[in-house]
């Protein structure tokens, strides 16, 4: 059995670990041309995905980067009342610790041999070989390369090139615009800012719109503008010059009439990175025939709201379908219909878990709703 991975993201990955330690031979095809080609994001909450951890054997290694302090939380009005604050204990368990996606990565790439992940192949298509048994297909790449496999598996993310061989559906916008932006070295730079947003993750909750702040392992504290109830061209029309990042700076401050000069002043202090991203999501509970050759991980199965699921869901999917073959070694398509069986209820479950806390950062008074959801009763 070959099993073909298109995305050496942390689902792809969590794959091909446990079927490294099982003994089933796959390949990762990445786009990138290399593991630092491009920025792998801000802080993940990994809580229930240190299962594939564990079954990867990585356990040791995750605990040995993720900070448990990361889970601080900081919860404000526009105005500049807190609401909210929470520390984590020094001697906390590892219950929901915070990493860096950069780091949990290296740690996930590190773990299999040099050769499993083959950068610089960006996949175009599949096929079956007219030149092997009818049962294997054949990859395409944008560079003219093609490679043979018994399954196909897409771990490609939100744009998957690989979903349409099995589904129709598409990722739609949510009526959320989001500008990301960052403070570098915050401590050496802004040492009156960092102490403001704290270890951890600092909130702000407004009508329609929301700050997260977050403090990164390496000293950046990353920052996240949200829009709701925005449409797909809000960026188009707002007004944000996002090719001049001191005007686009100065325009995100205009955008948010009577906050506290607390809360602005982090806006003002960030670099020239300034990134417009669209938020889109699959329909919750999206399913689709089981079709033995081919299945899909991560976000390409089940892209949902940004809200502290989604990294879980991929390591649980690449975990557990690695675990589902090598319980099936001679049956991939029986192993195929396990994993997708159980992966439907789950990633289906947070999902619509995921649109319900999406619904409460689009409500009116959401403050208040969010308040009562991290302190029920």
């Amino acid at each position: 059995m070959t099993v073909a991975i298109v995305g050496a993201g942390l689902g792809g990955l969590a794959l091909a670990r446990v079927l490294h330690i099982n003994g089933i031979d796959c390949v990762v095809h990445e786009r990138d041309t290399s593991r630092r080609a491009r920025d792998q994001g801000s802080m993940l909450d990994i809580h229930s995905g240190q299962r594939a951890l564990r079954e990867a054997g990585l356990i040791d290694g995750f605990r040995a980067i993720a900070r448990n302090e990361g889970q601080d939380m900081r919860l404000f009005e526009p105005d500049g009342t807190l609401l909210l604050q929470e520390d984590t204990p020094d001697d906390a368990g590892f219950e929901r610790p915070e990493v860096d996606r950069a780091d949990l990565r290296d740690l996930l790439l590190d773990s299999l041999p040099a050769d499993t992940v083959r950068w610089g192949h960006a996949f175009v298509s599949a096929d079956p070989d007219p030149d092997r048994d009818s049962d294997r297909g054949l990859l395409h790449f944008a560079d003219g390369s093609s490679a043979s496999y018994d399954l196909l598996v897409g771990a490609d993310g939100a744009q998957s090139r690989v979903r349409p061989l099995l589904t129709d559906a598409r990722p739609v916008h949510i009526g959320q615009n989001t500008v990301e932006l960052g403070i570098p070295d915050i401590d050496r730079t802004h040492p009156d800012l960092a102490a403001r947003v704290g270890r951890g993750n600092y909130w702000v909750l407004g009508d329609g719109l929301s700050l997260a702040a977050q403090r990164n392992g390496d000293g950046r504290v990353r920052i996240g503008l949200s829009f709701y109830n925005t449409g797909e061209d809000w960026f188009a029309t707002s007004g944000i010059p996002f090719d001049d990042p001191a005007a686009a700076r100065a325009r995100l401050i205009e955008l948010l009439p009577g906050w506290d000069t607390r809360h602005t002043a982090l806006i003002a202090a960030c670099d020239d990175t300034v990134v417009p991203r669209s938020i889109r999501t699959l329909p919750a509970g999206l399913t689709w025939p089981t079709r033995p050759g081919v299945t899909l991980i991560g976000d390409a199965a089940h892209l949902m709201p940004p809200v502290g699921e989604g990294a879980n869901m991929a390591l649980l999917d690449g975990a557990l379908l690695g675990l589902a073959l090598a319980a099936h070694p001679e049956d991939v398509p029986a192993a195929v219909a396990e994993y997708e069986h159980e992966m439907f209820e789950r990633a289906g479950a947070a999902a619509r878990m995921s649109t319900d806390i999406q619904a409460l950062l689009t409500s009116p008074d959401a403050t208040r709703k969010m308040l009562a959801f991290f302190q029920p009763g």
